[in-house]
């Protein structure tokens, strides 16, 4: 079975290799080395000050981040599941917040987040997502963060970059989180999560410690040492070692580049095959499709030709199929993945099967980097 869902990703044999190695106690030389060498390549990849690793999953790392620099009022994006999780988030601390929410088709417009900051000095926190994977969708966090940090400096830019960093190239000039997490780009089991953070932010955070086992002064100084403040995940830590050195043998450049390529490569085979791109500004993280036999067309690749692939979420549900571009994916996986759409539109005659879709993207793959 071939795992295209957009988180978790497969984990290529060579990083279950690296992590079958008899386990290792946390609190040892050996492991503050691979601590080391990860904490130097992650800070170097999210191109931030500081980088910390919890043992959590993405979520745990969003609530650290809420916890630890909203202060006062965040103001929160949902155009999607985990958009919507922010503001759970700031609920469930009883964290004074406002949100903003649009179609999860829909990227949120710079204008529109100034006007909520002008109308309310207490806003002292922008949560949002880079990529809001519940529908494919990519904000224009960059341009966003520069235009409010233009406004108010003080105001902390929290980024979920868990299906983003790894991807592409993120500009985090003016982001003072960056949350990404293990089963993602990073092709790892769940389970680790990283935050990357500004000097700003570390200030922040040093002078009014908050929580108790998501304390980020707590780890900021422990990691500092390049140990814990608790128990470490070990296992995921020496698999992560192992996909950053593969991505170093690559170059992170061409890394991207050939995400980027594999990206726009299998949307233009979706089009091809007349069927609808669902956002209005892609993410390359994954190919989202609306349609409304969005299930039955999973079904059949799953069954018939061994190809798992995402569906959506709450109303959409059974109306968008997601195929996962993230990660060290072969082409030629990409590829079968996509003829098996193809297939699968024929058996359910929706469309006649002629290779359009292989075809498509090979020529554009194949064209570009890879």
């Amino acid at each position: 079975m071939l795992l295209f869902t957009p988180g978790p990703t497969p984990t290529p044999e060579a990083i279950r290799v690296a992590m079958s190695v008899p386990t290792i106690h946390h609190r040892t030389p050996e492991f503050e080395e691979i601590f080391k060498v990860v904490k130097e390549k992650l800070i170097k990849l999210m191109d931030m000050p500081e980088v910390l690793m919890l043992s959590s999953s993405g979520t745990g790392a969003m609530e650290a981040a809420v916890t630890n620099l909203c202060k006062s009022h965040a103001l929160t994006i949902n155009a999607g599941k985990f958009g919507e999780r922010f503001g759970k988030i700031c609920k469930a601390f009883d964290i004074p917040y406002t949100e903003l929410k649009y179609n999860w088709d829909t990227p949120a417009p710079v204008e529109d987040i100034l006007n909520v900051i002008k109308n309310n000095p207490k806003i002292d926190t922008l949560c949002i997502q880079i990529c809001e994977s519940a529908g494919g969708l990519r904000h224009s966090v960059e341009d966003i963060a520069k235009a409010v940090k233009n406004l108010n400096k003080d105001i902390m830019i929290i980024a979920d970059g868990i299906t983003a960093v790894g991807v592409e190239k993120i500009d985090t000039t003016h982001i003072d989180a960056l949350i990404t997490g293990s089963q993602k780009a990073f092709m790892l089991p769940p389970g680790l999560a990283m935050i990357g953070l500004s000097q700003d932010a570390i200030l922040k955070i040093e002078s009014a410690p908050k929580g108790f086992y998501f304390n980020l002064a707590s780890e900021l100084k422990n990691q500092r040492k390049n140990t814990t403040a608790y128990t470490a995940a070990t296992t995921l830590i020496i698999g992560l070692k192992a996909v950053l050195e593969s991505i170093d043998d690559i170059g992170l450049d061409k890394f991207y580049a050939d995400t980027k390529v594999r990206a726009q490569a299998s949307n233009a085979a979706l089009e091809a095959l007349g069927l609808k791109i669902y956002p209005k500004t892609p993410a390359l993280a994954m190919s989202t499709v609306y349609h409304e036999r969005a299930k039955e067309i999973r079904a059949v690749a799953k069954k018939k030709y061994a190809v798992n692939i995402a569906g959506g979420q709450d109303d959409l549900k059974d109306k968008l199929f997601r195929i996962n571009n993230m990660g060290l994916i072969p082409s030629y996986e990409t590829a079968w993945a996509l003829n098996a759409v193809e297939l699968a539109l024929d058996e359910l005659d929706i469309r006649s099967y002629d290779g359009t879709a292989n075809r498509v993207f090979v020529l554009r793959a194949f064209k570009g980097v890879q």
